[in-house]
């Protein structure tokens, strides 16, 4: 993902680190130093209730949970009690996306990168057409393995209460109390069958068991898009930006994967070879600049393979010319500017594997080779061709 540091591997997965994550950090901090007194309560609401339903069948007396804030509050400790209280979340945050990854992995998918970003974590997978009876178990892992961090630190803070300096009791079961209920939130919040979170893809799941796959994903889609507007009207009533933008981004990501999985069924039969244009014009490297855009305008094609006794040595297109100012264009040529080494797929590849390194790649057009002979060429505009005429 664009944007992103690497900041280390487990379990031979590329951990990586958005830009947007540095944002949130401090956020939270503030957030959680500045409402230590409101956050109290809440956590010594949530303990509570653990202990009543713990000593219904025991009978009273039923102790009352307490937390000393005198540490917590004294100089700047709330504010940086609560930066290790995010990082600490974002730790659990991660901790579920290698739980998906680590299911993944051992059912042969192939994990390219875990990232953290502002809203928690993505799992990069490498995989065509999701497997129900893969998916159901993946994504029950993750909120699963937030639910048992969420009971450990749960654990945790009852057990603080046993210690006798008040002060530090207060902050640890503060801190461990907060990320308890922090993670039953994210346990209970990733399992709503909003698609693309983690329940909405149990949902798909169990109705691909009755259904197509793509009618399964349009399906958990919609539903997805229910509870992003639910989430956005409710956002809009409470001023919450956050909500809105996780209403947002719920409702964006059920649109994409449910269009990504339509594309895969209508062009699950389909090769570069049945779809691929054969006359293909090449430009030589010497070309001139703006011989190029003429070509171009007469034409009506903005990319070229660059051609040198007879091997394909780069990608020209309009792309390219844009990075120069006009002036330029009367002295460059196409070697200058063209894009090289070429991105290229055989005639057998599928279609949808054209499609994805064009989307992850940026680019508009891939030349066709077999072996070292330049077969043919394929663009995004030709893909888009053949999903209409399949849709009708």
């Amino acid at each position: 993902m664009n944007g992103s540091l690497k900041i280390g591997s487990i379990f031979g997965i590329p951990i990586l680190l958005h830009w947007s994550f540095l944002i949130i950090i401090p956020l939270l901090a503030w957030l959680i130093g500045s409402q230590v007194t409101l956050t109290t309560q809440l956590i010594e609401g949530f303990l509570q209730w653990f202990v009543d339903v713990g000593f219904i069948f025991r009978g009273p007396p039923v102790p009352q949970i307490q937390i000393n804030t005198e540490l917590i509050t004294a100089g700047y400790n709330a504010y940086i009690l609560g930066a290790v209280i995010a990082i600490s979340l974002f730790i659990g945050v991660l901790i579920h996306e290698i739980a998906h990854s680590v299911v993944a992995k051992k059912k042969g998918i192939k994990i390219n990168s875990i990232t953290l970003l502002i809203f928690g974590g993505i799992s990069s997978m490498e995989e065509e057409m999701p497997d129900p009876a893969i998916e159901f178990p993946m994504a029950l892992a993750g909120p699963f393995t937030s639910f048992a961090i969420g009971l450990v630190c749960i654990l945790i803070a009852f057990a603080s209460t046993l210690i006798t300096n008040p002060g530090i009791a207060g902050v640890l079961v503060f801190t461990f109390g907060y990320l308890g209920l922090l993670n039953i939130f994210l346990f209970a919040f990733n399992l709503l069958p909003a698609f693309p979170m983690d329940g909405g893809r149990v949902l798909r799941a169990f109705l691909a068991r009755s259904m197509p796959l793509h009618r399964a994903t349009r399906i958990a889609a919609d539903v997805g898009k229910v509870f992003a507007v639910i989430f956005g009207l409710v956002g809009i009533l409470l001023l919450s930006p956050i909500l809105i933008l996780i209403a947002f981004f719920i409702y964006i990501g059920a649109s994409q994967e449910s269009t990504a999985i339509k594309y895969s069924f209508l062009l699950k039969d389909v090769n570069l070879k049945d779809i691929m244009a054969h006359e293909v014009a090449t430009v030589p490297p010497t070309m001139p600049v703006r011989d190029v855009v003429a070509l171009m305008y007469s034409t009506k094609h903005l990319g070229f393979p660059v051609v040198e006794h007879g091997r394909v040595i780069g990608m020209v297109t309009l792309a390219d010319v844009h990075k120069l100012v006009p002036l330029d264009r009367e002295a460059m040529q196409v070697k200058d500017i063209m894009s090289h080494p070429v991105l290229t797929l055989p005639p057998g590849a599928p279609v949808m594997d054209a499609l994805r390194v064009m989307s992850v790649s940026n680019i508009g057009r891939i030349p066709v080779m077999e072996g070292d002979e330049l077969v043919g060429i394929v663009s995004r505009t030709d893909i888009i061709k053949v999903i209409e005429l399949k849709e009708m």
